[in-house]
């Protein structure tokens, strides 16, 4: 396993380092795919063992984790070196294997598998600029250190996932009780004393999500903490349980956790839209008052913990990557797919695909098959020799066109550039005209209906043929 990065600390800042390892542990990478960690690990023959770590406070779990991986072998301190380094990137001559983990001293649930000399990895890093087609895409990535670089490409993916909403709904950031979902998570899988003693806890659903600019339903949220409130009830079935809820969507396979608990003494009320809960702070507690459907009458709990299910909304880089790429984003920031039933993995650009959250919010099984999806229309792509093209393309007529480039401004695609050809006499100012790559051009005959000199026709779609189908309709 070849590997290289940028050294910042202990070594020299700034200074390259290329090593070869057999083994290869990255701790500490920034958060992507809803906080996952990447464990990259190469499959290759007996030698020195290399560890790259970002975060030294993993090192324990690091060494428990390699110890049950190679057998027999006893790891001491000499056998690591120590990186800090803000990327790294690697290759490999063998096939190489990487797995992705919640958790550095767990279990891998998630094993890929891919061919050799085409794994990557740039982190840390930001998009420039893009151009190209299906098939022959070209990026250029930069960093703040002056580091650029422009890498070809076949296909696409699109998977930048989402972010949780930042909200100061319900006295979040006000009133020290109110966490949200994910920061309940950490305590309470790190046993926090205020969590861990917390004798009655209010789950809040839909917050942020189904009104105003966000009318849709991130799908995880009632999930999330109906197994959250089950784990509360089985650690101290003592414990005051409440979720406050809008519509209880644990649908599917999931219906199972909501029975589950239901048995386990879960209370369960549902609030409207115009009578949404209220927070405040009350001697060191948090007082919740909500609308009771069923005693119809105003219910104040005083809860040790409010746990906040708030809203997944886009990533801000989506906006990005949709004027570099090209690609559409609808009314809430997440990106659209060329068509929902017959092209649900792919963008109305060929060649680009989208999978995860960034699309839009979906359970982690949702994701993968999403992925799968996207990953298998990406190696079809890759595994043919040719592309082949519609029929509906836009046409320039060089005899017509003056190259007055107003059909570049209209064509959503960039499928127009202007060229100049020989000046007719010498010293004459050269005529400009446009071009058309057909590969990105998608007929939609924007340009045709722009230009006042009739320079670029659809084809299938010229004046002519729509002329000739009116005078036969109306000869009809």
């Amino acid at each position: 396993l070849r590997v290289s990065c940028e050294a910042a600390a202990p070594h020299q800042a700034g200074a390259p380092i290329t090593f070869l390892a057999r083994w290869l542990f990255v701790v500490n990478l920034p958060r992507y795919a809803g906080g996952l960690q990447l464990a990259p690990q190469a499959v290759g023959t007996d030698g020195m063992l290399d560890v790259c770590g970002f975060d030294r406070g993993s090192w324990w779990h690091m060494l428990r984790y390699l110890s049950g991986i190679i057998r027999g072998r006893h790891l001491t301190w000499p056998d690591f070196h120590y990186v800090q380094t803000p990327s790294v990137r690697i290759e490999s001559d063998a096939e190489v294997r990487y797995q992705l983990d919640g958790d550095p001293g767990g279990t891998l649930p998630l094993e890929v598998r891919v061919l050799p000399q085409r794994v990557r990895w740039i982190v840390r890093e930001s998009w420039a600029a893009a151009h190209g087609f299906v098939g022959n895409f070209s990026t250029t990535i930069s960093a703040q250190d002056g580091f650029s670089e422009t890498i070809d490409h076949g296909v696409g993916i699109i998977a930048i996932g989402g972010q949780s909403l930042r909200t100061q709904e319900y006295g979040y950031g006000r009133i020290p009780n109110v966490l949200k979902a994910l920061e309940f998570d950490r305590l309470f899988k790190l046993k926090e004393q205020h969590v861990a003693k917390a004798r009655t806890v209010v789950f809040i659903q839909c917050v942020g999500s189904r009104e105003g600019e966000r009318m849709y339903c991130s799908k995880v949220c009632c999930t999330h903490s109906v197994q959250s409130a089950i784990k509360l009830k089985q650690e101290d079935p003592a414990r005051m349980v409440y979720i406050l809820y809008r519509d209880m969507r644990t649908y599917g396979q999931r219906e199972h956790l909501y029975k589950k608990a239901r048995e386990l003494g879960v209370i369960f009320i549902n609030y409207e839209l115009h009578g949404k809960p209220t927070v405040e702070m009350e001697h060191k507690h948090a007082r919740v008052e909500v609308w009771d459907h069923v005693l119809h009458r105003p219910l104040k709990i005083k809860a040790d913990l409010v746990v906040l299910a708030t809203a997944i909304v886009a990533n801000p880089d989506a906006e990005k990557l949709n004027k570099i790429y090209k690609v559409a984003v609808d009314e809430t920031g997440f990106f659209q797919e060329a068509h929902a039933k017959l092209r649900p993995v792919d963008f109305a650009t060929d060649g680009l695909f989208v999978a995860g959250l960034a699309h839009y919010p979906k359970p982690v099984e949702e994701a993968v098959a999403q992925a799968l999806a996207a990953a298998g229309r990406g190696s079809a792509l890759l595994a043919r020799p040719s592309v082949t093209l519609d029929a509906v393309k836009a046409e320039p007529v060089l005899e017509n066109c003056d190259g007055c480039a107003l059909c570049l401004d209209v064509c959503p695609y960039h499928a127009i550039e202007l060229a100049e050809g020989e000046p007719v006499v010498a010293g004459a100012q050269a005529p400009r005209y446009i071009q058309v790559n057909k590969a990105q051009c998608k007929g939609c005959g924007l340009c045709q209906g722009t230009c006042p000199k009739r320079g670029v026709v659809v084809q299938g779609f010229t004046m002519e043929q729509i002329s000739s189908q009116i005078e036969a309709a109306l000869a009809g």
